[in-house]
């Protein structure tokens, strides 16, 4: 019933702009200009995340590395429980980054986070990798990389690496992998701290 109505009203409207020969909205206009206006916000969208993605990624990182400079320990004797201290790190990682909640790991198309540590005698590298899978929007995506990113150079390909999934690689197309690094000084956390001038 309500379809009809609202129908029946339209009619009318139309009807009364003709007699009064008033100007109106193009329809066609209107029609043609709806998609080109979902792809530019899609598009949008899909930049604003990936900036929102960079931003979490290096708060993410420096409260691993914060982390495991503070906990990790250069004895040997309690070097083993530094397994545990990365693991629990990576997996708060990941619930910041958003892992867990399908919304946000939808809308930044994350597939996987990793956190490699690698210690070294003055500094310990903690490299935060985050891979994201591509969008794959299938208006943009027509042509292959070679064809579209022919006079653009690497920075065109890696926007299609994370937006399109190459024709014929769908198996191995996997987004854009992210990395950040920080270092942090190595400290033995076992050996308490006391101000030089204190000790008797």
């Amino acid at each position: 019933m309500m379809p009809l109505k609202f129908l029946r009203k339209r009619i009318s409207r139309l009807d009364e702009a003709i007699r009064h020969r008033r100007p109106a909205q193009a329809m066609t206009e209107v029609v043609l200009l709806f998609p080109v206006f979902m792809v530019i916000l899609f598009i949008t969208a899909k930049i604003f995340a990936l900036l929102i993605l960079v931003q979490k990624m290096e708060i993410a990182s420096f409260y691993a590395a914060r982390r495991w400079q503070l906990e990790s320990h250069l004895n040997a004797s309690f070097a083993g429980n530094d397994d545990q201290i990365q693991a629990d790190i990576e997996e708060k990682v990941r619930e910041y980054l958003g892992f867990y909640n399908p919304a946000i790991k939808k809308f930044l198309n994350l597939s996987t986070a990793k956190i490699d540590i690698q210690r070294t005698q003055v500094w310990n590298v903690v490299t935060l990798k985050v891979s994201t899978r591509p969008t794959n929007i299938k208006l943009l995506c027509r042509y292959p990389k070679e064809v579209v990113c022919n006079s653009y150079g690497q920075d065109c390909k890696n926007g299609y690496d994370f937006m399109c999934v190459e024709p014929g690689n769908h198996q191995n197309a996997a987004g854009k992998t992210l990395e950040v690094t920080k270092y942090v000084p190595s400290r033995d956390r076992p050996i308490k701290f006391t101000l030089p001038g204190t000790e008797e």
